[in-house]
Protein backbone atom coordinates (compact mmCIF):
# COMPACT_ATOMS: atom_id res chain seq x y z
CA UNK A 1 0.00 0.00 0.00
CA UNK A 2 1.57 3.50 -1.31
CA UNK A 3 0.80 6.38 1.42
CA UNK A 4 -1.69 9.22 -0.27
CA UNK A 5 0.28 12.92 -0.35
CA UNK A 6 -0.53 12.98 3.25
CA UNK A 7 -0.70 9.92 5.39
CA UNK A 8 3.55 9.31 5.92
CA UNK A 9 3.45 13.05 7.67
CA UNK A 10 0.24 12.05 8.87
CA UNK A 11 1.35 8.61 10.91
CA UNK A 12 4.29 10.56 12.40
CA UNK A 13 2.39 13.14 14.17
CA UNK A 14 -0.29 11.23 14.94
CA UNK A 15 2.41 8.59 16.77
CA UNK A 16 4.37 11.37 18.36
CA UNK A 17 1.03 12.71 19.90
CA UNK A 18 -0.13 9.16 21.10
CA UNK A 19 3.12 8.77 22.86
CA UNK A 20 3.23 9.05 26.39
CA UNK A 21 6.82 8.92 26.77
CA UNK A 22 9.32 11.72 27.68
CA UNK A 23 10.58 11.64 24.24
CA UNK A 24 9.83 9.90 21.19
CA UNK A 25 10.77 9.56 17.62
CA UNK A 26 8.65 8.03 14.75
CA UNK A 27 10.19 6.41 11.32
CA UNK A 28 8.17 6.13 8.43
CA UNK A 29 9.59 4.26 5.53
CA UNK A 30 7.41 4.45 2.17
CA UNK A 31 8.73 1.82 0.02
CA UNK A 32 8.01 0.98 -3.21
CA UNK A 33 9.24 -1.46 -6.05
CA UNK A 34 9.38 -2.35 -9.87
CA UNK A 35 11.30 -5.53 -11.16
CA UNK A 36 11.89 -7.59 -14.23
CA UNK A 37 13.10 -11.27 -14.56
CA UNK A 38 14.45 -12.91 -17.79
CA UNK A 39 15.74 -16.44 -18.34
CA UNK A 40 16.71 -17.96 -21.78
CA UNK A 41 16.70 -14.77 -23.84
CA UNK A 42 12.71 -14.15 -22.65
CA UNK A 43 11.32 -11.99 -20.14
CA UNK A 44 9.84 -14.41 -17.42
CA UNK A 45 8.04 -11.93 -14.77
CA UNK A 46 7.41 -8.47 -13.66
CA UNK A 47 6.41 -7.15 -10.62
CA UNK A 48 5.62 -4.25 -8.23
CA UNK A 49 5.82 -3.63 -4.63
CA UNK A 50 4.69 -1.33 -2.17
CA UNK A 51 5.05 -1.49 1.69
CA UNK A 52 4.80 1.44 4.38
CA UNK A 53 7.32 0.53 7.58
CA UNK A 54 6.69 2.37 11.14
CA UNK A 55 9.58 2.34 13.50
CA UNK A 56 8.64 4.06 16.97
CA UNK A 57 11.53 4.78 19.31
CA UNK A 58 10.22 6.12 22.71
CA UNK A 59 12.43 7.58 25.39
CA UNK A 60 11.87 7.32 29.59
CA UNK A 61 14.17 8.76 31.15
CA UNK A 62 17.74 7.30 29.95
CA UNK A 63 16.29 4.01 29.01
CA UNK A 64 14.81 3.30 25.31
CA UNK A 65 13.17 0.73 23.00
CA UNK A 66 12.31 0.51 19.63
CA UNK A 67 9.56 -1.41 17.37
CA UNK A 68 8.88 -1.66 13.79
CA UNK A 69 5.96 -2.58 11.73
CA UNK A 70 4.53 -2.78 8.33
CA UNK A 71 1.08 -0.13 9.54
CA UNK A 72 -1.24 0.37 7.35
CA UNK A 73 -3.57 2.34 9.73
CA UNK A 74 -3.50 5.32 12.32
CA UNK A 75 -4.60 2.65 14.99
CA UNK A 76 -1.97 0.24 14.38
CA UNK A 77 0.57 3.57 14.98
CA UNK A 78 -0.67 4.61 18.04
CA UNK A 79 -0.60 0.46 18.92
CA UNK A 80 3.52 0.72 18.08
CA UNK A 81 4.14 3.49 19.97
CA UNK A 82 2.09 2.36 23.34
CA UNK A 83 3.99 -0.95 22.75
CA UNK A 84 7.15 0.65 22.24
CA UNK A 85 6.53 3.36 25.73
CA UNK A 86 5.81 0.32 27.59
CA UNK A 87 8.91 -1.39 27.03
CA UNK A 88 10.79 1.42 27.45
CA UNK A 89 9.60 1.93 30.86
CA UNK A 90 10.99 -1.34 31.31
CA UNK A 91 14.37 -1.51 29.89
CA UNK A 92 17.15 -0.86 31.46
CA UNK A 93 19.52 2.39 31.14
CA UNK A 94 21.14 2.45 27.66
CA UNK A 95 24.81 3.17 28.33
CA UNK A 96 24.56 5.10 24.75
CA UNK A 97 22.11 7.75 26.21
CA UNK A 98 22.50 11.46 25.24
CA UNK A 99 20.28 14.44 24.31
CA UNK A 100 18.18 14.14 21.53
CA UNK A 101 18.34 16.62 18.35
CA UNK A 102 16.69 19.39 18.10
CA UNK A 103 14.59 21.52 15.90
CA UNK A 104 15.63 20.56 12.13
CA UNK A 105 13.24 20.77 9.35
CA UNK A 106 13.39 19.38 5.48
CA UNK A 107 12.43 22.15 3.83
CA UNK A 108 10.13 19.42 1.51
CA UNK A 109 9.07 17.54 4.55
CA UNK A 110 4.87 18.41 3.65
CA UNK A 111 5.76 16.73 0.51
CA UNK A 112 4.34 13.20 -0.66
CA UNK A 113 6.20 10.01 -1.00
CA UNK A 114 8.10 9.64 -4.69
CA UNK A 115 7.19 6.19 -5.85
CA UNK A 116 8.88 4.27 -8.87
CA UNK A 117 6.81 2.06 -11.22
CA UNK A 118 6.92 -0.28 -14.35
CA UNK A 119 7.32 2.44 -16.35
CA UNK A 120 11.04 3.03 -14.99
CA UNK A 121 11.84 0.58 -17.75
CA UNK A 122 10.14 2.08 -20.85
CA UNK A 123 13.45 2.58 -22.67
CA UNK A 124 14.95 -0.55 -21.06
CA UNK A 125 12.35 -3.00 -21.84
CA UNK A 126 12.56 -3.00 -25.81
CA UNK A 127 16.41 -2.15 -25.70
CA UNK A 128 16.50 -6.18 -23.63
CA UNK A 129 13.94 -7.33 -25.96
CA UNK A 130 16.67 -6.35 -29.27
CA UNK A 131 19.35 -7.88 -27.10
CA UNK A 132 17.91 -10.89 -26.16
CA UNK A 133 17.45 -11.32 -30.12
CA UNK A 134 20.69 -10.16 -31.40
CA UNK A 135 22.17 -13.32 -27.95
CA UNK A 136 19.57 -15.97 -29.32
CA UNK A 137 21.48 -15.76 -33.03
CA UNK A 138 24.31 -15.50 -32.31
CA UNK A 139 24.08 -19.24 -29.63
CA UNK A 140 24.54 -16.94 -26.37
CA UNK A 141 21.93 -17.78 -23.93
CA UNK A 142 20.60 -14.66 -21.37
CA UNK A 143 19.40 -14.46 -17.76
CA UNK A 144 18.88 -11.70 -15.02
CA UNK A 145 17.07 -9.44 -13.51
CA UNK A 146 16.53 -5.61 -12.81
CA UNK A 147 14.92 -3.90 -9.78
CA UNK A 148 14.34 -0.47 -8.70
CA UNK A 149 13.61 0.95 -5.53
CA UNK A 150 11.96 4.27 -4.24
CA UNK A 151 12.23 5.02 -0.35
CA UNK A 152 11.06 7.85 1.03
CA UNK A 153 12.22 8.43 4.58
CA UNK A 154 10.05 10.55 6.80
CA UNK A 155 11.93 11.09 10.57
CA UNK A 156 9.97 13.34 13.54
CA UNK A 157 10.65 13.68 16.76
CA UNK A 158 9.43 15.36 20.05
CA UNK A 159 11.96 16.90 20.13
CA UNK A 160 10.98 19.41 17.25
CA UNK A 161 13.02 16.92 14.02
CA UNK A 162 10.78 16.98 10.48
CA UNK A 163 13.37 15.36 8.30
CA UNK A 164 12.87 13.83 4.47
CA UNK A 165 14.83 12.15 2.14
CA UNK A 166 13.62 10.25 -1.72
CA UNK A 167 16.43 7.55 -2.08
CA UNK A 168 16.34 6.19 -5.49
CA UNK A 169 17.92 2.77 -6.01
CA UNK A 170 18.29 0.31 -8.56
CA UNK A 171 20.47 -1.87 -10.07
CA UNK A 172 20.89 -4.27 -13.41
CA UNK A 173 22.83 -8.01 -13.61
CA UNK A 174 22.92 -10.39 -16.37
CA UNK A 175 24.70 -13.91 -16.89
CA UNK A 176 25.30 -14.95 -20.43
CA UNK A 177 25.95 -18.70 -21.13
CA UNK A 178 27.19 -20.10 -24.62
CA UNK A 179 23.99 -22.81 -25.61
CA UNK A 180 26.44 -25.97 -23.99
CA UNK A 181 25.93 -24.04 -20.67
CA UNK A 182 29.50 -24.56 -20.87
CA UNK A 183 30.53 -20.98 -20.32
CA UNK A 184 29.64 -17.84 -18.55
CA UNK A 185 29.93 -14.42 -17.93
CA UNK A 186 28.22 -11.55 -15.56
CA UNK A 187 27.67 -7.97 -16.16
CA UNK A 188 26.54 -5.90 -13.24
CA UNK A 189 25.67 -1.93 -12.71
CA UNK A 190 24.19 0.09 -10.44
CA UNK A 191 21.77 2.93 -11.24
CA UNK A 192 19.69 5.62 -9.66
CA UNK A 193 16.88 5.67 -12.73
CA UNK A 194 18.15 3.24 -15.41
CA UNK A 195 18.21 6.67 -17.87
CA UNK A 196 21.82 5.09 -18.24
CA UNK A 197 21.41 1.76 -18.82
CA UNK A 198 22.02 0.38 -22.03
CA UNK A 199 21.07 -3.95 -22.37
CA UNK A 200 23.26 -3.82 -26.03
CA UNK A 201 25.96 -2.50 -24.58
CA UNK A 202 25.78 -5.00 -21.45
CA UNK A 203 25.20 -7.97 -24.01
CA UNK A 204 28.25 -6.48 -25.98
CA UNK A 205 30.51 -6.90 -22.69
CA UNK A 206 29.46 -10.70 -22.36
CA UNK A 207 29.66 -11.41 -25.30
CA UNK A 208 33.33 -10.80 -25.45
CA UNK A 209 33.75 -12.38 -22.04
CA UNK A 210 32.13 -15.48 -23.68
CA UNK A 211 34.46 -15.05 -26.49
CA UNK A 212 37.75 -14.85 -23.91
CA UNK A 213 36.61 -18.24 -22.30
CA UNK A 214 36.82 -19.88 -25.58
CA UNK A 215 39.72 -21.24 -24.75
CA UNK A 216 40.08 -23.28 -21.22
CA UNK A 217 43.22 -23.55 -19.35
CA UNK A 218 43.94 -25.37 -15.64
CA UNK A 219 45.59 -23.57 -13.19
CA UNK A 220 47.09 -24.72 -9.65
CA UNK A 221 46.34 -22.90 -6.13
CA UNK A 222 48.87 -19.80 -5.93
CA UNK A 223 49.30 -16.45 -5.54
CA UNK A 224 48.78 -14.83 -9.21
CA UNK A 225 49.63 -11.36 -10.32
CA UNK A 226 45.69 -10.71 -10.00
CA UNK A 227 43.88 -7.44 -11.71
CA UNK A 228 40.48 -6.85 -9.39
CA UNK A 229 37.99 -4.89 -11.68
CA UNK A 230 35.91 -2.34 -9.96
CA UNK A 231 33.11 -4.80 -9.33
CA UNK A 232 35.60 -7.09 -6.97
CA UNK A 233 37.24 -4.14 -5.46
CA UNK A 234 33.86 -3.04 -4.04
CA UNK A 235 32.76 -6.58 -2.59
CA UNK A 236 35.77 -5.92 -0.46
CA UNK A 237 36.09 -2.71 0.69
CA UNK A 238 32.25 -2.47 1.53
CA UNK A 239 33.64 -5.75 4.08
CA UNK A 240 36.37 -3.32 5.35
CA UNK A 241 33.83 -0.50 5.73
CA UNK A 242 31.54 -2.53 7.58
CA UNK A 243 34.19 -3.98 9.83
CA UNK A 244 35.33 -0.13 10.82
CA UNK A 245 33.52 0.20 13.84
CA UNK A 246 35.04 2.80 16.36
CA UNK A 247 33.57 0.84 19.25
CA UNK A 248 35.05 -2.40 18.08
CA UNK A 249 38.12 -1.13 17.29
CA UNK A 250 38.64 0.51 20.88
CA UNK A 251 37.81 -2.62 22.63
CA UNK A 252 40.77 -4.06 20.42
CA UNK A 253 38.52 -6.99 18.31
CA UNK A 254 38.99 -5.95 14.80
CA UNK A 255 42.11 -5.20 12.20
CA UNK A 256 41.58 -0.90 13.05
CA UNK A 257 42.80 -1.95 16.69
CA UNK A 258 45.91 -0.23 17.70
CA UNK A 259 48.02 -2.90 19.49
CA UNK A 260 49.02 -0.48 22.00
CA UNK A 261 45.67 -0.31 22.83
CA UNK A 262 42.94 2.11 21.14
CA UNK A 263 42.46 2.56 17.81
CA UNK A 264 44.83 2.81 14.68
CA UNK A 265 43.17 6.07 13.88
CA UNK A 266 46.44 8.37 12.44
CA UNK A 267 48.21 5.21 11.96
CA UNK A 268 49.26 3.90 8.05
CA UNK A 269 46.82 1.07 6.61
CA UNK A 270 47.64 1.44 2.89
CA UNK A 271 49.79 3.12 0.40
CA UNK A 272 50.52 6.74 0.30
CA UNK A 273 47.86 8.71 -2.14
CA UNK A 274 45.32 6.10 -0.85
CA UNK A 275 41.78 7.53 0.14
CA UNK A 276 38.60 5.77 1.51
CA UNK A 277 35.77 8.30 1.65
CA UNK A 278 31.89 8.79 2.02
CA UNK A 279 29.87 11.98 0.84
CA UNK A 280 26.03 11.96 0.94
CA UNK A 281 26.17 14.14 -1.94
CA UNK A 282 28.46 12.25 -4.00
CA UNK A 283 27.80 12.31 -7.61
CA UNK A 284 25.68 9.50 -9.19
CA UNK A 285 25.94 8.15 -5.46
CA UNK A 286 23.71 10.41 -3.36
CA UNK A 287 22.27 9.21 0.20
CA UNK A 288 20.70 10.07 3.28
CA UNK A 289 22.32 13.21 4.84
CA UNK A 290 21.51 12.80 8.38
CA UNK A 291 21.38 9.61 10.57
CA UNK A 292 18.17 7.62 10.90
CA UNK A 293 19.09 4.68 13.07
CA UNK A 294 15.72 2.46 14.37
CA UNK A 295 18.46 0.30 16.94
CA UNK A 296 21.15 0.84 18.80
CA UNK A 297 24.48 -1.14 18.42
CA UNK A 298 28.17 -1.16 18.53
CA UNK A 299 27.90 1.27 14.99
CA UNK A 300 24.13 3.11 15.63
CA UNK A 301 22.39 5.08 18.05
CA UNK A 302 19.00 5.60 18.16
CA UNK A 303 20.03 8.70 20.26
CA UNK A 304 21.96 10.25 17.49
CA UNK A 305 18.97 10.17 15.08
CA UNK A 306 18.77 13.81 12.96
CA UNK A 307 22.38 14.14 13.32
CA UNK A 308 23.80 15.54 10.14
CA UNK A 309 26.02 13.63 7.44
CA UNK A 310 28.73 14.78 5.57
CA UNK A 311 31.72 14.21 3.70
CA UNK A 312 34.03 11.76 6.09
CA UNK A 313 37.39 10.96 4.60
CA UNK A 314 38.01 6.82 6.36
CA UNK A 315 41.21 6.35 4.96
CA UNK A 316 42.91 9.88 3.98
CA UNK A 317 46.77 9.70 2.17
CA UNK A 318 46.99 6.21 3.46
CA UNK A 319 46.32 6.50 6.76
CA UNK A 320 43.47 5.63 8.91
CA UNK A 321 41.66 8.75 9.47
CA UNK A 322 38.19 7.89 10.71
CA UNK A 323 35.92 4.92 12.37
CA UNK A 324 32.48 5.12 12.21
CA UNK A 325 31.37 6.72 15.59
CA UNK A 326 28.36 7.38 17.40
CA UNK A 327 28.39 10.12 20.03
CA UNK A 328 29.29 7.13 22.64
CA UNK A 329 32.16 5.99 20.91
CA UNK A 330 33.15 9.47 20.13
CA UNK A 331 33.53 10.24 23.54
CA UNK A 332 35.42 6.64 24.61
CA UNK A 333 37.79 7.67 21.72
CA UNK A 334 37.67 11.80 21.85
CA UNK A 335 37.40 11.44 18.29
CA UNK A 336 34.52 13.52 16.23
CA UNK A 337 31.60 12.27 15.97
CA UNK A 338 31.61 9.90 12.50
CA UNK A 339 28.26 8.11 11.89
CA UNK A 340 27.64 5.71 8.97
CA UNK A 341 27.36 6.81 5.50
CA UNK A 342 25.42 5.02 3.25
CA UNK A 343 27.45 5.07 -0.15
CA UNK A 344 31.61 4.54 -0.20
CA UNK A 345 34.55 5.89 -2.62
CA UNK A 346 37.85 4.58 -3.17
CA UNK A 347 40.60 6.60 -5.38
CA UNK A 348 44.47 6.44 -5.26
CA UNK A 349 45.82 9.63 -6.43
CA UNK A 350 47.34 9.61 -10.10
CA UNK A 351 45.26 6.60 -10.80
CA UNK A 352 43.93 6.64 -14.64
CA UNK A 353 42.65 4.13 -17.27
CA UNK A 354 40.35 1.22 -16.90
CA UNK A 355 40.81 -2.32 -16.72
CA UNK A 356 41.87 -2.82 -20.20
CA UNK A 357 44.84 -0.56 -19.64
CA UNK A 358 46.20 -2.61 -16.46
CA UNK A 359 45.33 -5.81 -18.60
CA UNK A 360 47.85 -4.10 -21.47
CA UNK A 361 50.40 -4.19 -18.55
CA UNK A 362 50.29 -7.20 -17.21
CA UNK A 363 52.59 -10.03 -18.76
CA UNK A 364 51.23 -13.02 -16.94
CA UNK A 365 47.88 -12.94 -14.85
CA UNK A 366 44.43 -13.15 -14.25
CA UNK A 367 41.89 -11.28 -14.87
CA UNK A 368 38.49 -11.51 -12.19
CA UNK A 369 35.01 -10.50 -12.78
CA UNK A 370 33.72 -10.91 -9.39
CA UNK A 371 33.66 -12.32 -5.72
CA UNK A 372 31.09 -14.13 -3.92
CA UNK A 373 30.37 -16.08 -0.87
CA UNK A 374 32.32 -13.66 0.75
CA UNK A 375 32.82 -14.69 4.41
CA UNK A 376 35.13 -12.83 7.59
CA UNK A 377 37.92 -15.99 8.91
CA UNK A 378 39.71 -13.49 11.52
CA UNK A 379 38.45 -10.31 12.37
CA UNK A 380 42.03 -8.92 13.75
CA UNK A 381 43.28 -8.93 9.84
CA UNK A 382 39.86 -8.71 8.48
CA UNK A 383 41.01 -12.07 6.44
CA UNK A 384 38.18 -12.93 4.47
CA UNK A 385 37.56 -16.21 2.09
CA UNK A 386 35.21 -16.34 -0.96
CA UNK A 387 34.85 -17.96 -3.94
CA UNK A 388 35.69 -16.24 -7.94
CA UNK A 389 32.13 -16.59 -9.91
CA UNK A 390 31.58 -16.33 -13.92
CA UNK A 391 34.66 -15.54 -15.55
CA UNK A 392 38.33 -15.80 -14.62
CA UNK A 393 40.84 -14.77 -17.79
CA UNK A 394 44.22 -15.69 -18.26
CA UNK A 395 46.79 -12.51 -19.59
CA UNK A 396 49.66 -13.45 -21.12
CA UNK A 397 51.44 -10.49 -22.98
CA UNK A 398 49.11 -7.71 -22.23
CA UNK A 399 46.11 -9.42 -23.69
CA UNK A 400 43.28 -11.95 -22.53
CA UNK A 401 44.10 -15.68 -24.01
CA UNK A 402 41.60 -17.62 -21.97
CA UNK A 403 39.89 -18.68 -18.71
CA UNK A 404 41.01 -20.40 -16.07
CA UNK A 405 39.42 -22.22 -13.52
CA UNK A 406 37.53 -21.13 -10.07
CA UNK A 407 39.25 -20.56 -6.75
CA UNK A 408 38.72 -20.19 -3.22
CA UNK A 409 40.42 -17.04 -2.03
CA UNK A 410 41.65 -15.72 1.09
CA UNK A 411 43.06 -12.17 1.26
CA UNK A 412 42.40 -9.03 3.70
CA UNK A 413 41.36 -5.66 2.09
CA UNK A 414 43.15 -3.59 4.25
CA UNK A 415 46.07 -5.60 3.07
CA UNK A 416 45.43 -5.08 -0.30
CA UNK A 417 45.48 -1.18 0.13
CA UNK A 418 49.06 -1.84 0.83
CA UNK A 419 49.83 -4.15 -1.48
CA UNK A 420 48.38 -3.14 -5.25
CA UNK A 421 51.15 -2.13 -7.66
CA UNK A 422 48.47 -0.26 -10.22
CA UNK A 423 45.39 1.13 -9.90
CA UNK A 424 42.92 2.93 -12.62
CA UNK A 425 40.77 5.33 -12.53
CA UNK A 426 37.50 5.89 -9.54
CA UNK A 427 34.52 4.48 -11.42
CA UNK A 428 30.44 3.84 -10.60
CA UNK A 429 31.00 0.07 -9.59
CA UNK A 430 28.01 -2.41 -8.33
CA UNK A 431 29.00 -5.08 -5.79
CA UNK A 432 28.23 -8.53 -6.70
CA UNK A 433 28.26 -10.10 -3.17
CA UNK A 434 26.25 -7.22 -1.27
CA UNK A 435 25.03 -4.69 -3.86
CA UNK A 436 21.70 -5.94 -4.39
CA UNK A 437 20.41 -6.58 -0.88
CA UNK A 438 22.68 -4.10 1.13
CA UNK A 439 25.19 -1.95 -0.32
CA UNK A 440 24.79 -0.83 -3.78
CA UNK A 441 26.51 2.97 -3.77
CA UNK A 442 29.61 2.74 -4.54
CA UNK A 443 32.85 4.25 -6.60
CA UNK A 444 36.15 1.84 -7.31
CA UNK A 445 39.46 2.18 -9.37
CA UNK A 446 40.37 -1.65 -10.81
CA UNK A 447 43.71 -2.88 -8.88
CA UNK A 448 46.47 -4.81 -9.86
CA UNK A 449 47.50 -6.82 -6.82
CA UNK A 450 50.68 -9.07 -7.95
CA UNK A 451 50.68 -11.85 -5.38
CA UNK A 452 46.77 -12.39 -4.61
CA UNK A 453 46.21 -15.47 -2.50
CA UNK A 454 43.86 -18.38 -4.85
CA UNK A 455 44.25 -20.77 -1.78
CA UNK A 456 42.92 -23.42 -3.26
CA UNK A 457 41.20 -24.65 -6.81
CA UNK A 458 37.16 -24.32 -6.65
CA UNK A 459 34.99 -26.56 -8.52
CA UNK A 460 32.42 -24.09 -8.82
CA UNK A 461 31.75 -23.69 -12.28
Amino acid sequence: MTTTASLAQTFVEHGLAASAADDCIVIVRDRTSANLRWANNTLTTNGVMSAVDVTAISFVGRSTASLTGSVTTRQGVTELVRAADAAARAAAPAEDAAELVRDVTSPDWDDPPVPTDIHVYDAVAPALGEAFTRAAGAGRVLYGFVNHESTTTYLGSTTGLRLRHVQPTGHVGCTAKSADLGRSAWVGAATRDFTDVDPLAIDAELERRLGWAGRRVDLPAGRYDTILPPTAVADLMIDAYWAAGARVAWEGQSVYSSRGGGTRIGQRVAREGVHLWSDPALEGQACLPFVVATRSGNSESVFDNGLPLGRTDWVRDGELAALVQTRQSATMTSQPVTPYVDNLALSVDGATGSVDDLVAGTEHGLLLTCLWYIREVDPQTLLLTGLTRDGVYLVEGGEITGAVNNFRFNESPVDLLGRFSHASATVPAFSREWGDDYFSRTAMPALRVPDFNMSSVSQAQ
